[in-house]
């Protein structure tokens, strides 16, 4: 086998054929995928591309394959600016290969559909995408998604509300921001409400008239129902690396350790909403009113951190039930960067196995973008043999 790759994984049936498809997966956690004889190849996890040395090291593991056959198909994600769907690009022009774009949540959803070896011709999936940001089909940032699909294809069923990243990529290094897009469609309402909390008088000291104008203007703020932004807005409210991180989803893992202090005994949901738009949406505005009261009234952040966790198991669970009375899917599968956090990876598969789902989660491949690129291959391979 070609050097570099470290994982190999027999394809599910209906793939016996699929060969010679070259899969280069996301833009973090990066690896790639080889199809062929009916094998996946994975390579180890190389990183974040836009570090020299990483993409460097890239550059070389796809040289390999190279050197070794030339694919029949190359396959990336759909973001324009990914280091590489860019490298794609010219590969394909260069050596004459079909390129295939696959969004970035469906390649997800494939990859532990075929982690779990379910069959070409399977029904639907419900699947449950939650990470930090993908290029969406309707040229915002996905990140919050409810699919129902196959291999081939999929159909949005519901989403996170959109938000803006204000300051772009800002966002993912400095949760306040996170906080305030989620806060200012409601910020009069929360400044008379809420101006004794301490995360709203720290909001209070920002340029609030410019962001906004920003926010209006979608001036460096692309909308995004991304689940990886949301964690992030909650953690920064509860003081939680509000201003920095340090490395990707630090705010969130903070989090996720708050809350397990006292998961089993603060259960009870916040209230959400939900919006009837082209796909369902989930509406936080509610949840967040009443994590701003709890913070007012001095409950331990330990308690909303948890709180948390279990609303949006329960926003998620009651979706999967009313999709099931009208969509025939026999399992959910979920994929996604959240599932690292273990609450969320177990209390959600507890939750709708009790309503007799059949959950598929991720054994051989990560659930992170670290899968991405297997799912990728899958995609492109099931769509050729169609």
């Amino acid at each position: 086998m070609i050097q570099g790759f470290t994982t190999t994984i027999q394809l599910p049936e209906g793939f016996e054929k699929a060969s010679e498809i070259l899969a280069l997966g996301g833009e973090l956690k990066s690896s790639i995928c080889l199809l062929s004889d009916g094998q996946a190849h994975i390579s180890k996890i190389m990183g974040d591309l836009e570090q020299e040395a990483v993409y460097r090291s890239f550059i070389q593991q796809v040289g390999r394959v190279f050197t070794h056959l030339k694919p029949r198909q190359l396959v990336i994600d759909k973001h324009p600016d990914y280091l590489s769907s860019q490298l794609g690009h010219k590969l394909a022009q260069r050596h004459n290969i079909k390129l295939t774009q696959v969004q970035h949540h469906h390649a997800h959803i494939a990859a532990v559909m075929a982690d779990n070896n379910l069959p070409l011709n399977s029904k639907p999936v419900l699947g449950i995408a939650l990470d930090g940001l993908g290029f969406g089909d309707d040229g915002t940032i996905w990140g919050g998604e409810i699919l129902l699909s196959n291999y081939q294809i999929f159909k949005r069923l519901a989403s996170f509300q959109p938000v803006a990243m204000i300051g772009g990529g800002a966002t993912i290094h400095e949760p306040w921001r996170n906080t305030l897009a989620h806060l200012l469609p409601i910020w009069d309402q929360i400044q008379k409400e809420f101006n004794d909390t301490e995360i709203i008088q720290f909001l209070s000291k920002k340029p609030i008239s410019m962001l906004q104008t920003v926010v209006n203007k979608r001036l460096n703020a692309p909308l995004t129902s991304s689940c990886g932004r949301l964690f992030d807005a909650v953690a920064a409210a509860l003081s939680l690396h509000r201003e920095h991180v340090e490395f990707e989803a630090q705010a969130a893992i903070q989090l996720e350790k708050l809350a397990t202090t006292c998961f089993e005994q603060e259960t009870k949901p916040y209230t959400i909403g939900i919006d009837h738009k082209n796909c369902l949406q989930l509406n936080w505005q509610p949840m967040w009113l009443e994590i701003l009261q709890d913070i007012q009234q001095g409950h331990q952040a330990k308690m909303v951190a948890s709180r948390f966790h279990h609303t949006l198991i329960h926003a998620l669970s009651e979706l999967a039930i009313q999709f099931g009375r009208s969509h025939p899917f026999n399992h959910i599968a979920l994929s996604g960067g959240v599932f690292q956090n273990r609450l969320i990876s177990t209390g959600l598969p507890r939750l709708l196995e009790s309503h007799g789902f059949k959950i598929l989660q991720h054994s051989q491949v990560p659930t992170h973008d670290g899968g991405l690129a297997f799912g990728q291959s899958i995609v492109a391979a099931a769509r050729s043999n169609k």
